[in-house]
């Protein structure tokens, strides 16, 4: 682990080296004198995000904060393939890379990672077609890494920060994602089967085309300007959660179940609706198409939303005011119809299947 007062030091002979004093630096990181105070005395000391802002003020490396960079390096031979080592190299791979502050390295068909990448920096690094399972990320800063084609299912990733990433033809399957800030990675064409997106996870700008997302959960979590196009969504289940500016663009919502949450502004082309259900959600913005069949809207508010060239089949609508939803030139069933004649909807624009 880092030496608090060793760390301490640092940061007080390198800011003394750019003649800054602890305010100016607090100012500059937008935290308290007092916190940069308790940093140089060691009774704290930075989290893993804001050590890139410091070493950019002081104007040092990240390799300046840690005791034991160089050392760690040195144990394992980047340039040499890990199958290649002998037995007794091989024995020598039960380093920890944890706490870490890794630029530019090329880890690709690293295996059994499991635990030793925790509360690391990692910046530009390679892990392609990497043996990851049951990998443990807690508290990292991880920027625009490549993980392409790599196992990464059966992990734990936590209270991170992943920007722009690549993850493709990644197996995430089973993995947790808790309290992440995940912002601009490519998941396309990835492996995400029942993945859990739980406590207050804010994913934003990030790619799902082509992946499969199917049985995952997402609780509590923010989702905004995403694209799914073409993505399997089949017996997902979104509880809390604020999806907001997002492209599912043939999407299949099959099964899928919408709870106590936002559904905004989100364009839905295409999508398959089927046994898809809707409870306590508030709508707003988005036009349906196409066939829905045996859905369910309970309890949801309504603003914006137009069904057009639409075919409605055996869908609920129950407690719900309708009064703000347009329908153009669509059909609907006889039982369909009804439940949207008692919910007082216009019904203009909507005929009867024949």
């Amino acid at each position: 682990m880092l030496n608090t007062k060793l760390i301490g030091n640092k940061i007080a002979e390198a800011r003394k080296k750019i003649n800054i004093s602890q305010a100016q630096l607090a100012q500059q990181l937008f935290i308290s004198s007092q916190a940069v105070g308790k940093w140089e005395r060691g009774e704290s000391m930075p989290d893993i995000t804001t050590f890139n802002r410091l070493a950019e003020i002081l104007n040092v490396d990240l390799n300046y904060f840690s005791e034991n960079f160089q050392s760690k390096v040195n144990e394992i031979t980047l340039d040499e393939p890990l199958n290649k080592q002998s037995e007794k190299e091989e024995k020598k791979l039960s380093w920890d890379m944890s706490y870490g502050n890794w630029v530019d390295a090329d880890f690709s068909g690293l295996k059994d990672l499991h635990e030793k990448f925790s509360s690391s920096n990692m910046l530009r690094c390679f892990f392609v077609g990497s043996e990851m399972s049951e990998l443990l990320l807690k508290n990292n800063n991880v920027d625009t890494c490549d993980f392409s084609n790599s196992n990464i299912s059966n992990s734990n990733i936590q209270n991170s920060n992943l920007a722009n990433n690549i993850f493709k033809s990644c197996s995430l399957k089973e993995t947790k994602f808790l309290k992440n800030y995940i912002k601009g990675c490519d998941f396309s064409g990835a492996n995400l089967i029942e993945v859990d997106l739980i406590k207050s996870n804010h994913i934003d700008s990030c790619n799902f085309s082509n992946t499969d997302i199917s049985k995952s959960h997402f609780q509590k979590s923010s989702l905004a300007n995403n694209i799914f196009k073409n993505s399997s969504l089949k017996k997902a289940e979104f509880l809390e959660s604020h999806i907001k500016s997002c492209d599912f663009s043939d999407t299949n919502f099959t099964q899928a179940k919408f709870k106590s949450g936002a559904f905004i502004n989100n364009t839905v082309i295409n999508a398959v609706w089927n046994h898809t259900s809707f409870i306590g959600m508030q709508i707003d913005d988005i036009l349906f198409d196409g066939t829905l069949k045996d859905c369910y809207f309970e309890n949801c508010s309504f603003n914006r939303v137009i069904f057009q060239n639409s075919l409605l089949i055996n869908t609920f609508f129950k407690n719900n005011n309708l009064k703000r939803i347009q329908f153009i030139d669509c059909q609907a069933d006889r039982m369909t119809y009804e439940f949207l004649k008692s919910g007082k909807a216009d019904l203009t624009g909507i005929n009867l299947q024949s």
